[in-house]
């Protein structure tokens, strides 16, 4: 058996049971754990951000209390904490390999093997008398309940979709009520998963921009650099409306933004900022060169924001996998193509320019 680190910074001591001593959380958030949930939202530190797997105790637990399952992903496992603040609760925690909750359920790493290891492992059965484990409603996906209580003996209840509504929860006789079973997706939720979307897309994001900068100075009509001052300028601020549009606006106005999937709803955003992008720069219409360049961004603004568009269904409520693959088998050729398409004319009106 290996117990979970005295040393972690949220312990506040340990407890005696009959699975050895077990270490004791905290039921409040430090500014440590805050700055730390800050960081790793966005994307500092972010697959490091794991406490120990195992067995811990919250308020005074006995023999009796409930066990609460939950991840090891930091976050997740100071959400349930601090929810049940003021209670008595064993917590188990599983390895998810620093994933929350419903990502690893659906990626199998918060699965009924896991789930039945970590039973074992932390000898449950000598910590309680009950056989009872409080799952996240979320991690139904990853875990098959009837497999659990045969391999473990524990029988496997499905908690509310938020840890908040645990202490309403417990109150309720471990009763969800239809409200504790729905999940909303405000804007205040979703503007807070935007950096984890908006900052891996800056690096791809910078490759793109050097290297359409580079062609423009190369292929242009002029000297290098006065190339770059008359055309490659240019594709900065072009570029940046793809990506915002595509990590920003997208999932802020996802309930608006017409269509189902998440690539027509980038497409409709992304042409309104092909279009704001276009008439900016509209004194170069004049020319052929001009209009064909605008061109181009009618199709490379709205291909790069549609692919931005669809990073975001990992992160929504809205989508399911069956449906993503299926959207992904039609919507990424169609980006691969509308994005060559727009290069191809970029390109283009560099030579007749």
């Amino acid at each position: 058996m290996s117990l979970p680190s005295l040393e972690q910074p949220f312990v506040v001591g340990s407890i005696p049971s009959g699975a050895g001593n077990l270490p004791r959380v905290s039921d409040s958030m430090t500014w440590a754990d805050r700055l730390g949930a800050y960081k790793a939202r966005w994307g500092i530190g972010r697959m490091h951000y794991t406490v120990d797997p195992g067995l811990y105790a919250l308020g005074e637990p006995d023999a009796e209390a409930p066990v609460l399952v939950t991840a090891n992903y930091k976050m997740s496992f100071d959400l349930l904490r601090v929810a049940f603040s003021g209670r008595d609760a064993w917590i188990l925690v599983l390895d998810t390999a620093g994933i929350n909750v419903w990502c690893a359920a659906g990626k199998g790493t918060f699965g009924t093997e896991e789930l039945a290891r970590r039973v074992e492992s932390s000898e449950l059965a000598k910590v309680v008398t009950h056989r009872k484990l409080i799952l996240p409603q979320l991690a139904g996906p990853g875990v098959e309940a009837h497999r659990v209580k045969k391999l473990t003996g524990f029988e496997v209840i499905y908690g509310p979709i938020r840890a908040l509504d645990l202490p309403a929860f417990q109150d309720n006789g471990w009763k969800a009520t239809p409200k504790m079973r729905l999940k909303a997706f405000p804007v205040r939720e979703r503007l807070a998963l935007i950096p984890m979307e908006l900052v891996p897309a800056l690096k791809g994001t910078a490759v793109v921009l050097f290297v359409l900068v580079l062609l423009s100075g190369l292929l242009g009509p002029g000297g290098f650099w006065k190339n770059i001052l008359d055309h490659g300028l240019f594709t900065i601020p072009a570029i940046l409306a793809a990506l915002l549009t595509g990590t920003v606006l997208t999932p802020l106005l996802l309930p608006w933004l017409p269509g189902r999937a998440f690539s027509t709803k980038g497409l409709v955003i992304g042409l309104i900022g092909a279009a704001i992008i276009v008439i900016s720069r509209e004194g170069s219409l004049a020319s052929w060169a001009g209009r064909l360049e605008g061109l181009a961004w009618f199709f490379l603004i709205p291909a790069i924001t549609a692919y931005l568009a669809m990073n975001f269904t990992g992160s929504s409520t809205y989508t399911s996998l069956s449906g993503v693959r299926k959207e992904m088998r039609w919507a990424v050729p169609v980006e691969i193509g509308a994005g060559l398409a727009g290069l191809g004319l970029w390109v283009s009106s560099l030579f007749l320019a």
